[in-house]
């Protein structure tokens, strides 16, 4: 069981008062005092003797990320990028395998994708004349893993979805889309950004071939941090679409040699500070065990999402067998940013959905903006309720 004063003790905004209810953790959480900690040490200690000489001294601690990471996701360090954020990493991988798209590859993705993965789909399809399909959604509202398996010939090149789209709360079925896409040998492209930290993320289990996320969410890493895991048998194959002499040492003049490892994905120059910070983050959510944030986050947002339910005018917009700690609704009277902006004058950080984040499932839905509330492991019952007793005391 996790020690919630002890956790909440060891969470700066929480204990300054700072942060009031903070109920927005799928768009950054709040980071412990050991992941700031991490950051402020390095860039004071780059103030005191110099970037590089920075990095040479903590050599040893910057590396050991790469081992961080890949527990955390049952991976191997060598499989493990560290990068800029989750697009970063989700790009380095998608454009690495569209150089190979021909005209009339298909890529199969979900209806709740998320527009910058979408955008980047657009782009491919426009340059190489590949085709985008949409896998329906089943009765509950995730992917349609029997669809997509109808869907399955020789054109299909790349699966990609989201596993935890930005609202909707939903958890679409990942490791029985990746026993499709093993099953046929396709590879298989998942955003894990708003899974990693919230829930129990095994890429083995899961049978992806890459998979992308980022620091700043429910991770509780800083800003700037992302890592991208991609699977070795696939590693040997795919070309980074940008690479610099780190990712690619020149070994002749008229040569280059890419690095074995998914260090290929990274360039020269680093923010050190931030992978300090992010290593710092996933050794405390390590510590505490995953298994155990990942019940806590769905009791949460059971509680929040039951609450809600309670209160006239209120629709809980959330889809899946078993939704996460992404809890989206309505209110028939109030529109989503004047909920946010009230909630924020009562000490209540929720944050908002636009439908152009995921455009297919709003014009699926005829969905407007969506007050999106995020609690995390931290969050007390008290914080939820007063969220509850908030929506339920909004007066016309």
């Amino acid at each position: 069981m996790l020690d919630l004063e002890k956790i909440r003790a060891e969470t700066p905004g929480i204990v300054l008062g700072t942060a009031g209810a903070y109920l927005h953790n799928a768009g950054a959480a709040l980071m412990p005092q050991a992941a700031l900690d991490a950051q402020k040490n390095h860039l004071d200690l780059e103030a005191r003797i110099g970037g590089y000489a920075a990095a040479t001294r903590e050599a040893q601690r910057l590396d050991a990320v790469y081992a961080s990471v890949a527990r955390l996701i049952n991976a191997a360090p060598d499989e493990i990028a560290l990068v800029e954020n989750a697009t970063v990493a989700w790009q380095m991988a998608f454009y690495g395998l569209a150089l190979t798209f021909k005209p009339g590859d298909r890529i199969l993705t979900a209806q709740a994708e998320y527009a910058a993965n979408y955008v980047a789909l657009l782009q491919i399809a426009k340059r190489s004349g590949a085709v985008i399909e949409v896998v329906p959604n089943d009765a509950t509202g995730q992917i349609d893993v029997a669809a997509l398996e109808r869907m399955i010939d020789s054109r299909v090149k790349l699966i990609a979805i989201t596993w935890v789209p930005t609202n909707g709360g939903l958890a679409n079925p990942a490791a029985a889309v990746g026993g499709v896409a093993r099953a046929h040998n396709i590879p298989y492209l998942l955003d894990g950004c708003q899974a990693v930290g919230q829930m129990v993320v095994d890429v083995v289990q899961l049978g992806c071939d890459m998979f992308s996320a980022t620091g700043r969410k429910f991770l509780r890493g800083p800003r700037g941090s992302g890592f991208l895991y991609v699977r070795r048998a696939l590693l040997r194959n795919l070309e980074p679409p940008m690479i610099d002499h780190f990712a690619a040492p020149w070994v002749a003049r008229d040569a280059y040699e890419l690095r074995a490892d998914a260090r290929r994905f990274e360039s020269w120059e680093n923010n050190y500070a931030a992978r300090a910070g992010l290593g710092a983050a996933v050794d405390y959510a390590l510590s505490l065990g995953l298994p155990q944030i990942e019940a806590r986050c769905r009791s949460l947002s059971a509680r929040l999402r039951q609450g809600l339910g309670l209160v006239p005018g209120i629709t809980v917009r959330d889809l899946g067998a078993s939704p996460t700690a992404i809890v989206s609704f309505t209110h028939e009277r109030f529109p989503a940013r004047e909920i946010v902006t009230g909630a924020l004058a009562a000490g209540i950080t929720i944050g908002a959905s636009d439908p152009d984040s995921t455009r297919l499932d709003a014009e699926a839905r005829a969905l407007p903006v969506l007050v999106r509330a995020s609690p995390h492991y931290y969050n007390s019952e008290d914080e939820i309720d007063r969220l509850i007793g908030y929506i339920a005391g909004l007066k016309a």
